[in-house]
């Protein structure tokens, strides 16, 4: 059966952090600042504004919204009463913008950063050296106990953006410069150790050209430039920066919004594409 996109919301600045809770679809409109939350009985309704740009969204235990303010680098907690509280600082940790996050089951917060200036670096850079060595600067996955405190952080990645935790405990992150889907393991303290790849995103022979250091890779390099153009861009198959990430229905397959052009693919462990949603 073949899937097709229908929009259901219109009029947002950039949408991002799209989470289920409740029966209801949550999201962030970084643009904006704001939390909303929607719903085909009672439509859009805006929940809070957040300081410094709203990012990635999860839930404690007991129900309190957890949200990412980007330029603040901190996690706010939205308690009963309507207030915001500041529940964890990442600016001892972010390299950049705070980003996604993913909270789990026992409340713990696990939060991604840029890792860098983007827009400076793109300034100075073409596009296409965001995938190619040297590349920018890589950044940890912070985790914080559900009391705000630091547990530690991750191995250092290629931009961590969205994470699911899989039906067997494997948490896997998209790395959205990396072309790929890492794995890791958590430890009983909440720590992610045992990284390794879970899915690349792009053909291995094409990641080993992009990366050549001699003259194959800067013709590869050249041409990826060109692939900047969202003209050929969008003819083009390969490859997927991971953005957003979601676990299917299965469990064990996961859903990846490509941020080099308007589509969602479902990955399954290894790489293999099973759908595509353009």
């Amino acid at each position: 059966m073949k899937r097709t996109a229908i929009p259901v919301l219109t009029g947002l600045g950039d949408p991002e952090s799209l989470r289920w809770h409740d029966g209801e679809l949550w999201f962030s409109d970084m643009a904006h600042g704001t939390v909303h939350r929607w719903s085909p009985q009672d439509g859009q309704r805006t929940v809070v504004k957040v300081p410094g740009r709203a990012g990635g969204l999860g839930w404690l235990p007991d129900g309190r919204l957890l949200v990412v303010s980007m330029d603040e680098h901190r996690i706010y907690r939205l308690e009963p009463e309507g207030e915001l509280a500041v529940h964890a600082d990442l600016g001892a940790i972010a390299g950049g913008p705070a980003n996604d996050m993913l909270v789990d089951a026992a409340g713990r917060a696990y939060v991604g950063n840029f890792g860098f200036d983007y827009h400076a670096f793109v300034r100075q850079h073409p596009n296409s050296q965001l995938y190619a060595p040297p590349g920018p600067p890589r950044t940890p996955i912070a985790c914080f106990a559900p009391d705000g405190t630091l547990l530690g952080v991750s191995e250092p990645l290629l931009f961590p953006n969205g994470a699911v935790i899989t039906a067997d405990g494997t948490f896997v992150v998209a790395e959205s410069l990396g072309l790929r889907l890492t794995a890791f393991d958590i430890d009983e303290r909440g720590l992610l150790v045992r990284p390794r790849p879970w899915a690349q995103l792009v053909s291995p022979v094409l990641w080993r050209l992009v990366n050549h250091p001699g003259l194959p890779g800067r013709i590869t390099r050249w041409v990826s430039a060109l692939l900047d153009r969202p003209a050929i861009a969008k003819r083009s198959g390969s490859p997927i920066a991971p953005d957003g990430i979601a676990l299917a229905a299965d469990g064990r397959t996961i859903w990846v919004a490509n941020a080099l052009r308007g589509e969602c693919v479902r990955v399954a462990e290894g790489g293999s594409i099973l759908e595509r949603i353009r």
